[in-house]
């Protein structure tokens, strides 16, 4: 197993610990046999190659002739989901983790956690990760740190996973003609690829705002280990008895200070602007690459929409990821208004700077972004 760097059996989380976990309790794939698997490895990378043509030409955001940072796109397994995803958390969680490990010995659940040691938040985090890993489709790792095994770009950060046995699992879920989905899934992860690689500012403002949100964080060891085992008995069906599995609360609740709010109103809304622009593309390449996008886009939207159970709505709603739902549709509504009012290049403006990027209440109402943006700047 690859360890995730340096010493990851000490401090806040056992980092090793959480990679193993995750991949003992993940579901099986589907059935294929090995040349099944290879053709898949191999067309999905054919598929990324040719998605990236298609959202280059479609989004506009690239000029001609310009070659933005070249960034991997790696095809993995759910293990290598796992190992990829790890990484990514130590690396962008490592400021908060280190404030939560001076504050262990000085908190009144300090002795208790330090008891219970980072081995036990490792199996926390490994068991909610095995139950994502079977779930991502893909993702583009904006702060990827490189390792021998899974290559980043250059300059610190950015790769593209595409979950081969997951793609194929919704495929035959959804009962849908799969090379056709495959291009499908590619051109919405290709279009989050561009955004970073044309947008070279992007990253690092998103860094900066994780990072002051982090800054701010006053929490309590015990609260996040709280979380964590919430999410995980809702996993493994171990909540206290009477406890409602629709009752678990969001990990977002540890937000607290005025400040935090105001900063995670501003991811909120960076993040429905780039789900909502990837969608948007995909929907627009869609009909000239992929002939069957219409019946592909009507039965994911159901699945999306409906999730796969009872377990499955607790564990988002305690993650989060209701959120992110709300985000495709308000992103791609913001990403359409716009587009249909000033044009592609009009949108692309969303791009020049921090301060050109939608505010929340924008992604509501893109009339006031088009107000604020256009005409303002035109007058």
């Amino acid at each position: 197993m690859t360890r995730i760097g340096g010493a990851g059996t000490s401090g806040m989380v056992d980092w090793n610990l959480a990679v193993a976990t995750a991949i003992r309790f993940v579901r099986p794939g589907p059935d294929v046999s090995r040349d099944e698997a290879r053709a898949v490895v191999a067309e999905l990378r054919r598929h990324a190659k040719a998605a990236e043509e298609h959202v280059r030409a479609f989004t506009r955001m690239i000029p001609e002739g310009q070659e933005p940072e070249d960034t991997p796109v790696l095809v993995v397994d759910r293990a290598g989901w796992v190992r990829a995803n790890v990484a990514g958390f130590r690396e962008i969680l490592k400021p908060l983790l280190e404030k939560m490990q001076e504050r262990r010995g000085n908190s009144a659940g300090g002795a208790v956690l330090g008891a219970v040691g980072g081995k036990v938040t490792g199996v926390e985090l490994g068991m909610l990760l095995s139950f994502l890993a079977s779930r991502v489709l893909g993702q583009y790792e904006t702060f990827a740190p490189a390792s021998r095994d899974l290559p980043a770009s250059e300059t610190g950060g950015g790769r593209l996973l595409l979950v081969a046995p997951n793609i194929v699992q919704v495929e035959r879920e959804l009962g849908v003609d799969p090379h056709d989905f495959r291009l499908w899934v590619c051109l919405h992860e290709e279009t989050h690829r561009t955004q970073f690689t044309a947008v070279p500012w992007l990253r690092d403002h998103l860094e900066g705002e994780i990072q002051s949100f982090l800054d701010q964080t006053e929490v309590d060891p015990m609260t996040v280990l709280e979380r964590l085992r919430e999410a995980a008995q809702s996993l493994t069906g171990n909540r206290p008895e009477g406890e409602d599995d629709e009752g678990g609360r969001s990990l977002v609740e540890l937000v607290q200070t005025p400040a935090q709010r105001e900063i995670l109103g501003r991811l909120t809304a960076v993040m429905s602007l780039l789900e909502g622009h990837a969608d948007y593309v995909m929907d627009g390449v869609g009909p000239q690459v992929v002939p069957s996008v219409n019946e592909i886009r009507e039965k994911f939207q159901q699945r999306r929409a409906k999730g796969a159970s009872r377990l499955d709505q607790a564990l988002r709603k305690l993650l989060g990821l209701d959120a992110k739902l709300r985000q495709y549709r308000d992103g791609e509504r913001f990403v359409r208004a716009v587009v249909d009012e000033v044009g592609m290049d009009g949108f692309n403006r969303v791009w020049t700077s921090p301060n050109t990027l939608p505010t929340k209440a924008e992604i509501a109402k893109p009339a006031d972004w088009i107000a604020r943006v256009h005409r303002k700047a035109d007058s």
